[in-house]
C-alpha cells in the first residue's frame, strides 16, 4: 500500500487550512453583513460563534480525518462497518458530493474573476460599460472558457500532490494575499470620504444586538467561513501526523480567517463610501461596484489588477481544497492514481457545471441548495458518526493526541449535543431565511 502523503509542518497545514477557509465569502459577504447588522456590534456574536463553533467544528473534522487516515468517505464507511451497519459508502459519499457541488458553482465565479483580472491587465476594463458588461457576460457562453481555466488551475495544483502542490501553493499564495490586502486597505483608507466607510464598519449600533437576524447571520457567517462541510477539512486533517496539535491549529485557523475578513472589509467599504456607491450590493460588489471605483481612481488599473489578483489567490486556495475532497474520496475507493482521479473528477465537474454558466437562475438555485442543505448536512453526518458512533475515551484520546492543552468531557458534551443541535439549526434557519 502506498504511503499516505503528509503536510511537512504545522505552519504548512495551518496556512493550507486558512487558504481553504479564506474565500469569496470573506471578500463579498462579510463586509456588507458587518455593516448591515449593526457595524462593530455584529462582531460580538460573530466572534462568539467563530471561536466556539468554528474551532469546535475544525477540531472535529481535523481529528476525524487524522484518525481515519482518510477522507470522510473512508471514516464513515469504517465506522458503519465496525457497528455492523449498512449504507456506509452511500452516507459517506454525501460530504464529498456536497463539496463537488460547491466546486462546480464556485469555479464559475472564479472564471469571472480571472476574466476581470485579464481586463484589468490589458486596460480594457477602462473602456467598458461596467454594469452592462457584467450583466451580458454572466450567464453567457463566454464564461465556459473562463470556468475551464479556473478548473485547470486547481487541477494542476491538486495533481502535483499535498506537499509539492497544495502546501507549496498556499505557502506562496496566502502571504501574498495578506500583503496585497494590507496595501489595498491603506490606499482605500486614504481616499477622501473613506472615513464614512470606517464609521459604517466600526460604529456600534447597539440595538442590533437585540435583533434575532444579527445573531442568525453571525451564526451562518461563522459556520461557513471556516469551511465546515464534512469533507474538505476532514481530508486536510487526514494528511497530518499524529503529533499535530489539533485544538491549537483549529483556533489559529479560525482567528486568521477572521483577520482576513476584517482586512477585506477595510479594502472594500472605505472605497465604496468614498465614491458614494451601494455597500449592500453583495456579489455585484466585486464585478460592478469595485471596478467602477478603480476606473475613477488615480493608478486605478494597477489597483484593479492587484485587487483581482488577490481575489484569485483567495478563490484558488479554496478551490484546491474543494477539488481535493472528491478526488481523495475517489482514490480511496478505487485504484486510480492521483493524476487520473483528479483529471476524471475535474472533467466530470466541468461538464456538469456548463449549464450553470449559461443560466443564472439555475446557478443561483443550485448554489443555494448545495450551501443551504447539502454542505451543512455533510458536516452533520461527520458530527453524528464521530460523536455518536465512538466511545468517549477514544474520541478524547484522538483529539488530545499531540495537544498541548487537552480538551475534556465538557468539550465532548458541547460537541456531541450542543454543536450537533446547532448544525441542525443552521440547516433549518438556512431553509427559512433562504441562506444564512
Amino acid at each position: 500500500m502506498k504511503k499516505r502523503e503528509h503536510f511537512t509542518s504545522r505552519a504548512g497545514f495551518i496556512i493550507s487550512c486558512i487558504g481553504a477557509a479564506v474565500g469569496l465569502g470573506n471578500i463579498w459577504m462579510f463586509p456588507y453583513r458587518l455593516g448591515q447588522n449593526g457595524g462593530a456590534v455584529f462582531l460580538i456574536p460573530y466572534f462568539i460563534f467563530v471561536l466556539l463553533l468554528g474551532s469546535t467544528g475544525l477540531i472535529t473534522e481535523f481529528t476525524f480525518g487524522r484518525s481515519a487516515q482518510g477522507g470522510s468517505l473512508t471514516g464513515i464507511k469504517e465506522a458503519f462497518k465496525k457497528k455492523g451497519k449498512k449504507g456506509g459508502v452511500l452516507i459517506g459519499s454525501i460530504p464529498a458530493v456536497g463539496l463537488a457541488g460547491v466546486f462546480m458553482f464556485y469555479n464559475v465565479v472564479v472564471g469571472w474573476i480571472i476574466k476581470y483580472f485579464t481586463l484589468s491587465t490589458t486596460g480594457e476594463i477602462n473602456k467598458i460599460q461596467i454594469d452592462n458588461f457584467f450583466n451580458n457576460f454572466s450567464g453567457s457562453k463566454e464564461t465556459i472558457l473562463w470556468n475551464a481555466i479556473a478548473i485547470i488551475i486547481a487541477l494542476i495544483i491538486v495533481v502535483i500532490g499535498i506537499t509539492k502542490g497544495i502546501e507549496k501553493a498556499n505557502k506562496i499564495i496566502m502571504p501574498l494575499l495578506f500583503i496585497i490586502f494590507i496595501l489595498l486597505a491603506f490606499r482605500s483608507l486614504t481616499l477622501p470620504g473613506a472615513i464614512e466607510g470606517v464609521r459604517y464598519l466600526l460604529t456600534p449600533k447597539w440595538e442590533y444586538l437585540f435583533k434575532i437576524n444579527t445573531w442568525v447571520m453571525a451564526l451562518g457567517q461563522a459556520f461557513f467561513t471556516v469551511s465546515l462541510n464534512g469533507c474538505g477539512m476532514v481530508v486536510y486533517g487526514s494528511y497530518i501526523e499524529k503529533d499535530m496539535d489539533i485544538p491549537r491549529s483549529a483556533v489559529s485557523t479560525a482567528i486568521l480567517d477572521t483577520i482576513s475578513a476584517l482586512l477585506a472589509s477595510f479594502v472594500i467599504m472605505p472605497a465604496v463610501f468614498a465614491f458614494g456607491l451601494d455597500p449592500m450590493s453583495g456579489p455585484p460588489l466585486l464585478f460592478i461596484t469595485l471596478p467602477t471605483i478603480f476606473k475613477s481612481m488615480p493608478a486605478g488599473q494597477i489597483l484593479s489588477m492587484l485587487f483581482f489578483l488577490s481575489v484569485i489567490f483567495a478563490a484558488v486556495s479554496s478551490s484546491i481544497n474543494m477539488l481535493e475532497g472528491p478526488v481523495e474520496a475517489l482514490m480511496s475507493q478505487t485504484r486510480l492514481s492521483r493524476k487520473k482521479a483528479t483529471i476524471l473528477i475535474s472533467i466530470i465537474l466541468f461538464i456538469l457545471s456548463i449549464p450553470l454558466n449559461l443560466n443564472m437562475d439555475l446557478f443561483n438555485n443550485f448554489a443555494d441548495f448545495i450551501t443551504i442543505v447539502i454542505s451543512p448536512l455533510g458536516a452533520l453526518i461527520v458530527l453524528i458518526v464521530f460523536y455518536f458512533m465512538r466511545d468517549k475515551e477514544d474520541i478524547l484520546e484522538e483529539i488530545n493526541m499531540g495537544a498541548s492543552k487537552k480538551v475534556g468531557e465538557k468539550f465532548l458534551l458541547f460537541s456531541k449535543y450542543g454543536f450537533t443541535t446547532i448544525t441542525v439549526l443552521v440547516i433549518v434557519l438556512g431553509i427559512i431565511y433562504g441562506g444564512i
